[in-house]
């Protein structure tokens, strides 16, 4: 396979750094190919800007307009076109960062913000007209998966833990990123307790590192529901006959119960494309993001 790893962390002799390196000999050893895109290395600009574009500054820039013209025109700044054309070459993606404030450091969500622009990550098109997201798209048939070092101990991650459960924090970039791009998303691997690591416990986490990414081309992704699969009604909203009842961001995982319930709708027209937002952007983009509340010490990463 071949694989891109992309790395934000500002410090290369972090638990990061050490476990980015172990995840690169790893590949190596399996016979992967792989690049790496040290952001904090390579200095990355995470702040989108009309000189992305080539924008006349003369005009009012709408971002999504603006991208999907430079991208379609091959305009796009050297510095993205740099890291598209890595992601086209990969088969897989690997995104490492530490757990800051609930997210992404700034510069990894500003690589996402500067790379994945309209015409490739989103606002694309099949022949039926559709808008190709969650599941399809110019990205479908690669893998992704998070490499994410958390400072919480593991408990307070979980179901109930008061820093809430990790697939639910990851969510918007697991589902709302990786799966609406098109991409197959892999269970994130995730180092807890990562500022209290003791080096007896190092080469435990290695291994496990090593492990997962052993099974990077055939592991089971996680199972979210297609858009266009018939599971969302022309609303694109969870069909009424399955989980009926359930709500919350666990219904759009697929379950194999749905099966049973499935049948049931085999009669109907799948899902119809809701109309589109008029810049044809990712839900989150048009409205405010989310405030998180202040975050515990413990949940930064090392």
């Amino acid at each position: 396979m071949n694989v891109l790893w992309i790395f934000a962390h500002p410090e290369q002799r972090s638990l990061g750094g050490a476990l980015r390196d172990e995840g690169l000999r790893a590949l190596r050893e399996a016979g992967h190919d792989h690049r790496l895109s040290d952001l904090y290395a390579m200095r990355w600009n995470p702040v989108v800007d009309g000189a992305d574009f080539r924008h006349d500054e003369g005009e009012r820039l709408i971002v999504g307009a603006a991208s999907h013209r430079a991208y379609d025109a091959g305009t796009l700044s050297e510095d993205i076109r740099a890291e598209q054309e890595k992601i086209a070459w990969a088969d897989a993606l690997i995104v490492q960062f530490p757990l800051w404030w609930y997210g992404m450091p700034a510069i990894l969500k500003g690589w996402f913000d500067r790379v994945f622009v309209k015409g490739l990550a989103y606002g694309v098109r099949g022949p039926d007209g559709r808008t190709l997201r969650y599941g399809d798209g110019k990205l479908a048939g690669k893998r992704a998966m998070v490499v994410l070092t958390a400072g919480a101990p593991e408990a307070t991650m979980g179901p109930r833990g008061v820093n809430g459960e990790i697939d639910d924090l990851l969510f918007p970039l697991q589902h709302g990123t990786f799966w609406y791009s098109g991409m197959s998303v892999l269970p994130p691997y995730v180092v807890y307790g990562a500022d209290r690591v003791p080096a007896e416990a190092y080469e435990a986490h290695a291994a496990a590192l090593r492990k997962r990414l052993a099974a990077l081309p055939t592991e089971e992704p996680i199972p979210f529901r297609r858009q266009n699969g018939g599971d969302y009604d022309e609303r694109l909203v969870l069909r009424p006959g399955l989980l009926p009842g359930r709500t919350g961001l666990s219904v759009h995982y697929a379950h194999p119960h749905d099966e049973a319930t499935q049948e049931a709708l085999t009669d109907t027209p799948a899902a119809q494309e809701a109309p589109a937002t008029p810049a044809d952007t990712p839900a989150a983009q048009d409205s405010p993001a989310a405030r998180e509340a202040p975050a515990t010490p413990a949940a930064r990463g090392a």
